[in-house]
């Protein structure tokens, strides 16, 4: 009975601790289907809106708005993170030019020469493969076979999704130009969400998110006025209005943050290959929103994709059962 007496304390604390293990797996996988759900309009906007906006002028009119909507609600930690703020400096310099300046001006450059679909598939298989890369180089993360194997199952289902089931346009397929911007926007991404894994936590991430959008924005100024010198000024339709809301507000303040947090519950290598949702909700937001049909192809990509996740997932369920039987031996 008194061995019992001080085993139970043990099995408590262990099942406790298993208990918030996944909470934070499940929080984690929800934020990071959350972001990409509303990223998704990102790609459509871009492509919507080409006609009347340039890409940089987007770009910074996004990031400006999200600045202003996020300063007043981080500004009351500015003072006391301060310092920290200085003494990571470069760091957040190269958070904001990969991850704000650069990935979605891609997106916008690429929306003016190859359609919403393109974009979002090239960029979502993209980024997770470069991610990967970086993560088991730069972050030593191990990468398990289940992980691999739905990372190619998510891939798989990309480029059945890009062919449209037929493997001669597969092998047809070229990179236009529209195609090498979109791809260069998911290698910046790529960087993005391995720096972001290295986020110092002096900062928080409210704070860290209204750092790196007023920095991004300040990097796009310049070429900003550049491109309004030479290019035509934006037509502001109520169309326009209402997209560089939903990109200021929507897919920058709520979806990185959302991201963010999925980042550190879930780690780089398995919150990326949720960005793989991304052109399967494209094509929903298409199907209702443009009236594009829906076929057979969409359905085999969609469980492809999401089979890929939850095998590149189950490695941690896995984990969770055997410490938890491993802890309550103990």
């Amino acid at each position: 009975m008194e061995i019992l007496l001080q085993i139970l304390p043990t099995i408590r604390i262990a099942s406790m601790s298993i208990s918030l293990q996944k909470k934070d797996q499940f929080l984690g996988i929800s934020l990071a289907v959350l972001a990409t759900m509303i990223w998704a309009g990102n790609f459509v906007i871009s492509k919507g809106v080409s006609q009347l906006i340039s890409p940089i002028t987007l770009a910074f009119f996004r990031w400006t708005l999200a600045s202003i909507i996020i300063i007043p609600i981080a500004w009351s930690s500015y003072k006391k993170e301060k310092q920290y703020i200085k003494e990571n400096i470069r760091y957040l310099f190269w958070v904001s030019l990969s991850g704000i300046a650069l990935f979605n001006t891609c997106i916008y450059v690429s929306g003016h020469f190859t359609s919403a679909i393109n974009m979002a598939l090239i960029g979502t298989t993209s980024s997770p493969i470069f991610a990967t890369i970086f993560a088991v180089i730069f972050l030593k993360e191990k990468i398990s076979a289940s992980r691999l194997i739905g990372l190619i199952l998510c891939i798989i289902g990309i480029l059945i999704l890009l062919s449209k089931g037929s493997f001669e346009k597969l092998l047809l397929l070229r990179f236009g130009i529209g195609d090498l911007w979109i791809l260069a926007a998911g290698f910046c991404f790529a960087v993005y969400s391995v720096l972001v894994r290295k986020k110092p936590p002096t900062i928080s991430s409210l704070h860290f998110l209204m750092l790196i959008f007023s920095m991004g924005a300040i990097m796009l100024f310049p070429f900003f006025l550049i491109e309004n010198w030479y290019l035509p000024k934006p037509q502001f339709t109520p169309a326009l209005i209402g997209s560089i809301l939903y990109l200021g507000f929507g897919t920058s303040v709520i979806a990185f943050l959302c991201w963010n947090i999925a980042l550190h519950k879930l780690g780089t290598s398995r919150t990326v290959l949720f960005g793989n949702l991304t052109p399967i909700f494209s094509t929903l937001e298409a199907v209702l929103i443009l009236g594009e049909k829906f076929s057979s192809v969409h359905i085999l990509s969609g469980l492809l994709v999401i089979s890929g996740l939850v095998i590149a997932n189950l490695k941690t369920a896995t984990a969770f059962k055997k410490k938890s039987s491993t802890e309550i031996s103990k």
